[in-house]
């Protein structure tokens, strides 16, 4: 047994390292400890509490620290801290029996550098130091000491019962219907983790970053952070931004609530901000961290044309403003006393530099991102990569392991809150092509693949069986530890998952209008708890309108997110309203039914496959119970055998590890190309071909052709060019 430890900010250092030190070398007890959490809103203020330990063998404990050799009033604080505690905890209708409180709340003053202790010690406010505060703990007992209670005492603590309620209350009358197993699941999760938890809490005074799956909490770990830090810190000048503009509104909430759950009070908007990346003048919501810097250094702003106009190349143009406006600042000007980024793996290094750039000298930058964003390879590059060096060669950021009880620079989140493990699994398997056929003899199905074995474990994967090293073959897992068994439980696995094959996208759009029809009128969803994923964003407005239309003829309100709203709202306010949308705004939203529609877009394509299983692996993992993947014709065949192979390999990943030149093949082969690029590989085909008719009907000659020409269309086309497959054997 062990305890926990979250070590918060706070202002009594000397005593809250001491009892840190203490309580990290027990194994007698378990349960959580936090330093500077949670805080008490009174009528005075906020009211931080300086320790706290919650323990299925104790209860609740209130530290009471003192910081140096006066302990003076010890009794009438500890008697004041348990008193606002209990208050808060009696809001809590599972923590109560009648009028009682069904977990004990405890308090001790712990001041360890007094010696000897006082001699009136009243036996009702006990006190310790560093020798006695063991033994004063094991006088206090729970006798009862039930788990479910630990961990409602525990949610209510963090506030995460309260925060994670959606706006509508869902009305559930039926006990094994979608919408109560939704409720369900969402009590469930209702409890950070130890991980999450010490990701919101603890802080350090330089850069930290957080990393994990979709799924894992980063965006509500970083919204809660951000609010803890205001309530501990409301003078300092705090900023939070992100990729996803339909993001925002979910930061507001999560901040809000937190806030006002924490605190009682909203926050202070002007020192906590919620701001959009890039930014445009104008200020209020038109607000950017690009923006600002820009006004602050008095260097040239770019907005998305005149960007494009100055150096086109596509999705680096916002890279390049940022890359354009660190060259040009002088010198660099602090804005913020703390900068969070969530989606950093949608933001090049040179983002991450100018919010460097716009802190002050302790550097508070956090920053989240998903470790699988980009499937084939880390989705950001080391910090020494993006943060340099300084005048002495030494990196300016990096995050090695400082030990002991320090607060951790570097937090994996290795479990999946959002998807089940079903879900995740076939994710992966298809985002990466496992269970893929290829077209050609002899060659891989893979289209991707890290470039580092080792990211497989540090994502909760584990082996089966094999090693994960180049030319091995390996079967990987998820355990319950990465992917908790409730996420799955509540349904059949053909019930979480479920692809289905059309003739025609009218067959696909009456399936998809009368299973929307059930959801809403007898499973007990609500709007927002469906959403339709189209994955090629060039086409969603085209596909989705005559399916809206088919909705509203039957009642059913929609909108296309986005396109019908404000850029930064996702799910309409009023619930009444079924999301559509394109792949990209999906990203960072979750909805208990997602339907993909023309998911045979996914299965193949001349170019950019790579890309377009990436839409894939995104829409399906925006689902946090149910997904629907429904397709037309003989790209869905196809898809659908990839899946039926991973059902009977029983949701595990069997492959060969595809060496370093073999993985350079897949990139060769799947990469990404501009429209540009696509029409010139046309046009080369195309001549190609019209090459090889001509010989084949002896219009041309291979005595016409010239041979220097001939032999070096034999050096790139010949038998011994590169060939992905794992499993061919190379000629001797």
């Amino acid at each position: 047994m062990s305890i926990d430890i979250v070590r918060g900010a706070s202002p009594k250092p000397a005593s809250s390292d001491a009892l840190v030190q203490l309580m990290a070398s027990q194994t007698d007890w378990s349960g959580q400890m936090f330093t500077g959490y949670p805080i008490i809103s009174t009528a005075e203020g906020p009211h931080p509490i300086d320790a706290l330990l919650v323990s299925v063998d104790k209860g609740i404990v209130v530290f009471d620290l003192i910081e140096g050799p006066h302990t003076g009033g010890y009794g009438v604080r500890q008697d004041d801290t348990a008193n606002k505690l209990e208050a808060r905890l009696r809001t809590h209708r599972e923590l109560m029996q009648g009028r009682n409180l069904r977990i004990p709340i405890h308090t001790v003053s712990f001041a360890p550098g007094v010696s000897p202790l006082p001699q009136d010690v009243d036996n009702g406010h006990p006190i310790s130091n560093r020798d006695t505060l063991i033994q004063a703990l094991k006088r206090f007992k729970w006798e009862t000491g039930e788990e479910s209670v630990y961990k409602a005492a525990l949610s209510a603590l963090e506030s995460i019962s309260t925060i994670r309620k959606t706006k509508t209350k869902r009305t559930i009358r039926q006990e094994d219907s979608r919408g109560a197993k939704l409720k369900n699941l969402e009590n469930s999760i209702a409890t950070l983790d130890a991980q999450q938890m010490k990701a919101v809490i603890e802080t350090v005074e330089d850069v930290q970053r957080i990393r994990g799956l979709a799924g894992s909490g980063k965006t509500i770990v970083l919204a809660l952070k951000a609010a803890y830090l205001h309530a501990q810190h409301p003078s300092w000048r705090i900023a939070v931004t992100f990729n996803t503009r339909s993001l925002k509104g979910q930061f507001h909430r999560l901040i809000n609530n937190f806030s006002l759950e924490q605190t009682g009070q909203e926050p202070d908007w002007e020192n906590l901000r919620i701001v959009n990346a890039w930014g445009a003048p104008g200020g209020g919501h038109r607000d950017g961290v690009y923006d600002e810097f820009c006004r602050v250094h008095d260097v040239e702003y770019f907005d998305f044309q005149s960007a494009r106009k100055a150096s086109p190349r596509g999705k680096e143009l916002f890279s390049g403003v940022c890359e354009r406006a660190l060259r040009q600042a002088r010198k660099s000007q602090s804005v913020y006393d703390a900068l969070l980024v969530d989606e950093a793996q949608d933001f090049s290094p040179a983002f991450l530099e100018l919010c460097y750039a716009l802190l002050d000298k302790h550097k508070r930058l956090v920053y989240a991102y998903d470790e699988l964003q980009n499937l084939s390879e880390e989705s950001l590059p080391s910090p020494e990569d993006i943060f340099g060096k300084n005048a002495d060669g030494s990196p300016k950021v990096r995050f090695d392991d400082l030990g002991g009880n320090e607060p951790s620079r570097d937090l994996i989140l290795k479990k999946c809150y959002r998807n089940s493990r079903p879900v995740l699994v076939t994710a992966h398997a298809l985002g990466f092509g496992i269970y893929r056929q290829s077209s050609k003899p002899n060659e891989t199905g893979l289209i991707q693949m890290f470039d580092h074995p080792r990211l497989w474990e540090e994502i909760g994967y584990r082996r089966r069986e094999g090693e994960l090293m180049e030319g091995s073959s390996v079967i990987l897992h998820r355990t319950p530890e990465s992917s908790p068994t409730f996420l799955e439980h509540h349904s059949d696995i053909d019930d979480l998952i479920l692809f289905k094959r059309f003739d025609n996208e009218q067959a696909q759009a009456d399936w998809l209008v009368e299973s929307i029809k059930n959801n809403l009128k007898n499973d007990e969803l609500r709007h927002d708890d469906i959403i339709v994923i189209n994955p090629n964003p060039l086409t969603t407005r085209e596909k989705v309108g005559p399916i809206r239309g088919r909705l509203l003829e039957m009642g059913i309100g929609s909108h296309l997110a986005g396109v019908d709203t404000d850029a930064d709202v996702f799910f309409q306010p009023d619930a009444t309203s079924v999301t559509f949308t394109g792949v990209h705004r999906a990203k960072g939203n979750e909805a208990g039914m997602v339907y993909i529609i023309n998911a045979q877009d996914c299965h193949s394509a001349a170019r950019n496959l790579a890309s377009i299983r990436n839409r894939l692996f995104t829409a399906i993992t925006r689902s946090k119970a149910w997904v629907r993947v429904l397709g037309i014709g003989h790209g869905m065949n196809a898809l659908m055998q990839e899946y039926e192979e991973l059902q009977r390999q029983n949701f595990e990943l069997k492959f060969t590890y595809p060496t370093k030149e073999q993985r350079e093949q897949l990139q060769t082969i799947h990469r990404d190309m501009t429209t540009a690029e696509g029409k010139q590989l046309q046009k080369y085909q195309q001549s190609v071909t019209d090459l090889i008719n001509d010989l084949d009907s002896g219009k041309v000659h291979r005595e016409d052709l010239d041979e220097n020409m001939i032999a070096r269309l034999k050096k790139h086309l010949g038998s011994d060019h590169a060939d992905p497959s794992p499993d061919r054997k190379t000629d001797q």
